[in-house]
């Protein structure tokens, strides 16, 4: 278990993946799904996704809810707090309030992250760590001893603010008070969310413990005002603060409870989970947390290089920071279902982090599940995206059929109404919202009438962006085939036909004579050349029409990545989707790239799925700052090298694990389901990875042919063997061996 611990430690002790446009990964303490997370926070606009990265930023402040891998605007933040050893001249004017001014370079080598923990020094020798429960964050601040600075006139009297502001800058109408005698300070405020629309609203409750409280008041921008303990109705810059006593032993305890109930709310949930501010206490319980999550991955890795192991096990480990279990705390409706928040987003986690949880931790995947049903019951769509208690904005289908679909063949049942989740399904593929930017599907009447979605479409019945078309008609039609399998399972057999049918109509978009036409591949500027293959989706007008785009078009229609149909011709569809991969045509920082690495299973060549998972990692995928291709988004990035190293990828929406080597000589996973192992342990394992072609394979002893398997070899433990060479064989090559198709 310590190994386990090491590696993800090596990780957040580097902080890939924070810098530069990608990555974007919450590194501070959390638990596993946890809604508070504490972490230092930057102020370089275009990397505070996660709060802290890993450049020369700022810090601005300590925060105590924060979202994980995200693109686009930053989110949450609330409320920061912000220490300082004293004021000079003794005087609280000449403190810095605003975040501008307060901010704080950091000193190089400080920081120290692992599972449930963060620390930081800053330049001001200031140093602060931070540990977490579900809905409440620790700060043990240490002050220097030396906090006397006669050249600045500076008392040792420290100073803790809370800021009401968040990293967007988003709230409005906030509200603050702090209490003269025992310096709490308690306040709400109304937010937007990142990526969605309306309002949130948050709650908090700051308490302190290791020193006197000597004055406290209020400020707005940089003016303090000391004995003012109350601002209502006020928005950024404004805040509240307590000035300390010097602590005798240089240490002052900050408990920041959260609720988006109630500020009473977050007071009780910061009293009842840390009663005594107990740091090491809650430190200890949170790794624990961690250690029992990661438990039921085991690995022989023997030689394997030490970054890889760290790509593994981080992978795991940011698989489960998001989505957020807000269990309790949502205001909207009451039920006594789970609720989950921050689905970030399952066009997104669709495709690995959900099938990833189902294999590691059916439990949590099951609440998340009922949570996602609870929603369409309360709000009457499921969501594509969802954060802060918002709805989130959609690119084109509804996903969370795919999420319920692959859950239900999976097996997962416990407390889930599938009868309801099946009405969510019939309404997403049926029912056209008002607003389908945010919810459910658009254009569904000529969906039904003309099977596809036309580039200018005629849609009377919804509002959102007429755009996508192709990406669109291929989502839905992947959609319907997920229903279709729901309603197989259900004994809904009149609908299994109808949506079957309806998974066919990509091929309305199918134009066999259509060459691709790359630009800018020769270097020369306005130069195009003739990839040699033919045959893309392309799309319509209304009246049947083709309509004629730009190159790039084309090439993302082939780039969509959900299943394939098994292709007529294998070696051609082998070779182009090859060029797809090595013409630099295909990024795969994005999640649709991730099952075209495996689809040469469906042409009879797993040894090339194998051959191109290792030309992604550790090339693309590394434990260096700029380890990561693309934002994690809420661990999707994480989970596709987590599942890609344990060598059986899941085709999310059907009960199917195409089967290439691991990348250590054996990997086991202990089911949360049945409580049995399955081991995937291969012969002539090298660490070199030459060895990366299956020559033949057993399970449980019997020669096993098929290039993939089934779930239920995780639910029913046994052994997988995979005789490994350097060259491709005849394994897992013939008709009979191949997955089934995704589409008819």
């Amino acid at each position: 278990m310590e190994v386990r611990i090491y590696y993800i430690l090596s990780y957040l002790a580097r902080f890939a993946n924070t810098n530069s446009s990608i990555g974007h990964v919450f590194p501070g303490a959390t638990l596993p799904f946890g809604m508070a997370k504490a972490v230092a926070d930057v102020d370089n606009p275009d990397e505070k996704q996660g709060g802290f990265a890993s450049d020369d930023s700022n810090i601005t402040g300590f925060s105590h809810m924060h979202d994980d891998g995200t693109g686009g605007s930053p989110s949450l933040g609330n409320f920061p707090i912000f220490p300082q050893a004293g004021c000079p001249g003794d005087n609280v004017t000449n403190c810095h309030f605003a975040s501008n001014d307060r901010a704080t370079k950091r000193l190089n080598g400080s920081v120290i992250a692992k599972p449930g923990y963060f620390a930081i020094t800053l330049n001001t020798s200031i140093n602060t760590e931070m540990t977490v429960t579900n809905h409440t964050a620790l700060y043990r601040i240490t002050f220097p001893s030396n906090s006397t600075d006669a050249s600045q006139n500076t008392t040792y009297s420290p100073l803790i603010l809370v800021d009401l502001i968040d990293l967007p800058q988003s709230i409005t109408n906030g509200s603050i008070a702090v209490d003269p005698k025992t310096g709490r300070i308690s306040g709400n405020g109304t937010f937007g969310p990142s990526f969605g629309v309306g309002t949130y609203n948050l709650n908090f409750c700051a308490d302190f413990s290791g020193a006197q409280v000597r004055q406290t008041g209020t400020f707005q921008n940089n003016v303090p005002s000391p004995g003012t303990n109350n601002l209502t109705k006020t928005q950024a810059p404004a805040g509240a603060w307590t000035q300390f006593q010097a602590p005798s032993n240089n240490q002052i305890l900050t408990r920041v409870g959260v609720s988006f109930i109630s500020v009473a709310q977050a007071c009780h949930n910061a009293e009842t989970e840390i009663p005594d501010f107990g740091f090491e206490t809650v430190r200890k319980s949170a790794e624990d947390a961690w250690r029992t999550k990661l438990a039921v991955v085991e690995v022989d890795a023997t030689g394997v290089d030490d970054n890889l192991q760290t790509v593994f096990w981080s992978g795991i480990y940011r698989s489960m920071i998001s989505p957020q279990d807000y269990t309790g705390e949502n205001y909207l409706w009451d039920s006594d279902e789970p609720y989950y928040d921050s689905y970030y987003c399952i066009w997104d986690s669709f495709r690995s982090i959900h099938p990833l949880l189902t294999l590691l931790d059916p439990v949590s995947q099951t609440l998340m599940v009922r949570s996602l049903i609870d929603i369409y019951r309360h709000e009457g769509k499921l969501p594509d995206c969802r954060m802060s208690l918002c709805k989130g904005y959609t690119q084109g289908g509804s996903n969370a059929d795919i999420v319920l679909a692959d859950s239900y063949l999976k097996g997962i049942t416990a407390g889930v109404d599938w009868e309801t989740a099946y009405e969510a399904l019939i309404s997403d593929a049926e029912d056209e919202p008002a607003d389908w930017s945010i919810e459910g599907r658009g254009g569904l009447r000529s969906w039904k009438s003309l099977g596809y979605i036309p580039i200018h479409d005629y849609d009377p019945d919804g509002t959102g962006l007429m755009t996508r078309s192709v990406s669109r008609t291929v989502e839905y039609a992947y959609d319907d085939f997920c229903i279709a399998e729901v309603a197989k399972g259900l004994g809904k057999f009149a609908d299994v036909g109808k949506y079957l049918d309806r998974s066919n109509n990509w091929a309305h978009l199918y134009k066999g004579d259509q060459k691709s036409f790359v630009a800018g591949t020769t270097g020369h500027e306005g130069e195009t050349i003739d990839t040699g293959y033919t045959g893309f989706l392309q799309p319509k007008n209304l009246n049947g029409s083709w309509a004629f785009l730009l190159a790039v078009h084309v090439l993302r229609a082939a780039r969509h990545g959900l299943p394939h149909p098994h292709p007529r011709r294998p070696a051609e569809f082998a070779a182009r989707l090859a060029y797809l991969h090595t013409s630099g045509l295909l990024y795969i920082g994005d999640e649709q790239a991730f099952l075209p690495v495996f689809q040469f299973h469906y042409a009879g060549r797993p040894g090339l799925s194998a051959q191109f998972s290792h030309f992604y990692i550790p090339s693309q995928f590394n434990d260096t700052v700029s380890g990561l291709a693309g934002n994690d988004d809420s661990g999707a990035m994480g989970s596709f090298t987590t599942l890609a190293m344990l060598g059986l990828w899941p085709v999310s929406g059907q009960d199917v694990y195409l089967i290439t080597p691991p990348y250590f000589a054996s990997v086991s996973v202990v089911s949360g389901q049945t409580g049995k192992r399955a081991t995937v342990r291969s012969v002539n394992f090298d660490a070199a990875y030459q060895n990366i072609y299956i020559q033949s394979a057993t399970l449980d002893g019997r020669p096993y042919e098929r290039n993939w398997i089934t779930h239920d070899f995780w639910l029913g433990g046994g052994v997988l063997e995979l005789t490994l060479g350097n060259r491709e064989s005849g394994w897992g090559t013939g008709g009979q061996d191949l997955p089934p198709s995704g589409l008819n």
